[in-house]
């Protein structure tokens, strides 16, 4: 391959601005035959050679920054996500572990989930119910969480608390938040007045979201959005709460951070239900819907303009069917393409 092949190829195949002085370099960097270097050619183990090094990669060098415009909603985003992030194996006896957050955070997973259930000696545990997997202390988890979310990435962490958990034992979880995030758990909306619309990942910067059910109403998607619900130990639903680590924050985002009012021991910027997928209306505020992959693609397959609408200024969160014992996972694109943010990806 000529230098001038060369540049061929790094301007139309990995579209980079290169010329012909690049390819040079390319040839003098990577090709082993000192014969063909000499006459500035490169052979196919020269080529191969640069391919496998990161100059070579198809990925756009200037996007290993951040590039995208990051001040729209977070309901605009996709967002790298996990399901039952504390299982090792799979989904029936498998061990659950702290390492498998530190894993899922380290790979730049904005999304993870903690499925609450009662413990012994008033500590709430985390497992996947009713199966044979191990468990592990929430307050474990909330300690992994807290010193992995932002090694990888600065943008906030949802943590999706599927909560099985008494009203004794969620005031134990409350605590545990409390105490272990200290100052930096929001316990209070953002400004003077309850947000109509999800902040920015920005905005949020270094923060950390969390689906929180904790003696709030919420509302029966399945009847009609009316009646309000206590929390209740045979009902799980959460609310979307938010944590900021205030030693990053700019003093403009400091400022909108008021004092607890003492109403709650959390503060929501949303609320979500595990159920059928239903649409929220928008006088119902911020919300996130929890829905298995079936049940998704369904609804992605006959209520199309539905979802996409609810996506809009809502978010849907869709984990995989039941029946992927092996923790396999689906594949997220059509529900992306739907409209669909929070994706198992990871």
């Amino acid at each position: 391959m000529s230098a001038e092949n060369l540049l061929e190829f790094l301007i139309k195949e990995q579209r980079e601005e290169a010329t012909l002085a690049d390819a040079h370099r390319l040839i003098n960097k990577y090709e082993l035959d000192d014969k063909a270097k000499e006459k500035q050619l490169m052979t196919q183990d020269g080529f191969l050679m640069y391919l496998h090094m990161p100059e070579g990669l198809v990925l756009n060098p200037t996007h290993k920054a951040v590039h995208q415009n990051m001040s729209q909603p977070l309901n605009h985003y996709f967002i790298s996500s996990s399901h039952n992030t504390y299982l090792m194996e799979d989904q029936l006896k498998g061990p659950s572990s702290t390492e498998a957050y530190a894993r899922a955070l380290i790979k730049g997973c904005r999304c993870v989930e903690l499925d609450c259930w009662d413990g012994s000696d008033g500590e709430p545990v985390i497992y996947h119910g009713y199966t044979l997997t191990s468990k592990i202390l929430f307050k474990d988890t909330i300690k992994a969480i807290k010193e992995y979310a932002f090694k990888t990435s600065d943008y906030p962490v949802i943590l999706s608390l599927e909560n099985h958990c008494s009203v004794e034992q969620q005031r134990v979880m409350a605590q545990h938040m409390s105490s272990i995030l200290g100052s930096a758990l929001l316990t209070s909306p953002l400004g003077d007045q309850m947000p109509t619309g999800f902040p920015s990942p920005e905005v949020a910067g270094y923060s950390l979201y969390h689906c929180l059910r904790v003696y709030e109403e919420v509302y029966d998607m399945q009847n009609s959005y009316s009646s309000p619900l206590l929390t209740t130990h045979s009902r799980f639903t959460s609310v979307l709460m938010c944590l900021y680590n205030k030693t990053h924050m700019s003093g403009e985002n400091l400022r909108k951070i008021q004092p607890g009012s003492g109403k709650s021991e959390v503060c929501s910027f949303s609320t979500h239900c595990h159920s059928k997928i239903q649409w929220w209306p928008k006088e119902r505020g911020l919300s996130q819907v929890s829905g298995r992959e079936p049940r998704a693609r369904d609804a992605r397959s006959c209520e199309t303009n539905s979802y996409i609408h609810h996506n809009v200024d809502k978010l849907s969160r869709i984990y995989p069917a039941g029946t992927r014992t092996d923790s396999s996972n689906y594949n997220p694109v059509p529900l992306w393409n739907a409209g669909c943010q929070i994706g198992k990806t990871v």
